[in-house]
């Protein structure tokens, strides 16, 4: 499978949210339309949110209909929504083909974080992770990314706290599903037609494709994490097989080039797995890894599942690696994830639907 290609969608009229900006160009040029309709549609999609062209109440009867007999606007369609004892939300979202993936909100001070998917399933075979235990089905299109967050903001009352932050860090490798997740961070960023959020709030996580990297940098300005796990290769190969196409060497290197504000950080997502990357040994490596890096690091004690031998280190190793930073002047914190008793933490997320 091609995987920069878009989803087989049902025959016409397709959704009108997977068109690119360049695409409905295109489409209200051929019909002699005004340029500037081009904005007005994209600001009545995302930024007030419209379910049908009917709404678009500041354009023309006959243009609305002609969108409306070319194109559908299909809502976000939730499945199932699960709350965790931490008031974190998991929601399983289905699409016209019938599958589905997982988005998980995520409560902060006075925000909310959600982290949404990229991908159906994941092709990185990651042995931690629960998402890759069946493999890649299939990248998500951009409407179906976007549909995520809009869905969610559709979800929480208008009283309750702002949905400010977005991680790419639910099912899939973002970088695998490039020009589809490029699209979709322009829409989400867009002060003018889009849904107004900050770059600086959203960050993409990766497995660490080391060319999709330098296209990031160069088409994008939001922040970046990368799963890394290990500061050996023979270790992270083990963990992570995406180690053996770009080792530790070139992943490192791209992330030295990746351009960052004075206030920025690259984030390094390390999660603690017992008797495998959590001795004091390991943490050393790790520091002598990344000196070339301004970052920071997110300790993650592993979160067990019936599928995986994995196991979570005791407290005082997590404690104690963590130490081991910090005497080398590191920023290291240790994140214990939330939602797991809902299988909504980092590594749990799966979509099964359930009756």
């Amino acid at each position: 499978m091609n995987t920069e290609e878009k989803p087989v969608t049902e025959s016409a009229p397709p959704e009108i949210k997977e068109l690119d900006r360049s695409e409905l160009a295109e489409w209200i040029a051929a019909r002699g339309l005004s340029k500037f309709r081009n904005q007005q549609i994209l600001r009545w999609l995302y930024a007030r949110r419209v379910r049908s062209f009917d709404q678009m109440t500041d354009i023309a009867k006959s243009t609305r209909q002609l969108l409306d007999a070319a194109f559908t606007i299909t809502p976000p369609m939730i499945s199932r929504v699960e709350t965790s004892r931490d008031g974190s939300r998991k929601y399983l979202f289905v699409f016209k083909d019938g599958n589905t993936v997982e988005s998980v909100l995520i409560p902060e001070r006075g925000h909310y974080t959600l982290c949404i998917s990229t991908q159906v399933g994941c092709a990185m075979g990651c042995r931690f992770c629960l998402t890759g235990k069946n493999g890649l089905t299939r990248n998500l299109g951009k409407a179906e990314i976007l549909d995520q967050v809009l869905g969610v903001l559709d979800d929480l009352p208008q009283e309750r706290m702002p949905l400010t932050n977005i991680v790419l860090m639910g099912m899939g490798e973002p970088l695998a599903n490039y020009e589809n997740v490029r699209q979709a961070i322009d829409i989400l960023t867009d002060n003018q037609v889009g849904l107004q959020l900050s770059h600086r709030r959203i960050t993409l996580s990766t497995a660490g494709i080391v060319p999709r990297l330098y296209d990031l940098a160069r088409d994008t300005n939001i922040r970046l994490a990368v799963s890394l796990n290990a500061g050996d290769n023979e270790t992270r190969s083990m963990l992570m097989p995406i180690n053996r196409k770009y080792p530790l060497e070139e992943l490192i290197a791209a992330c030295a080039a990746y351009p960052l504000s004075s206030r920025d950080k690259i984030t390094f997502e390390y999660i603690l797995i017992k008797d495998v990357n959590d001795r004091a040994e390991d943490a050393r490596r790790l520091a002598r890894l990344l000196r070339p890096v301004r970052c920071k690091i997110n300790l993650i004690p592993f979160n067990e599942h019936p599928e995986c031998q994995f196991r979570r280190p005791e407290t005082a190793a997590i404690e104690a690696f963590q130490q081991e930073l910090l005497q080398r002047n590191y920023t290291a914190s240790i994140r214990w994830s939330k939602g797991a008793d809902i299988s909504a933490a980092c590594g749990q997320l799966r979509a099964e639907p359930r009756e």
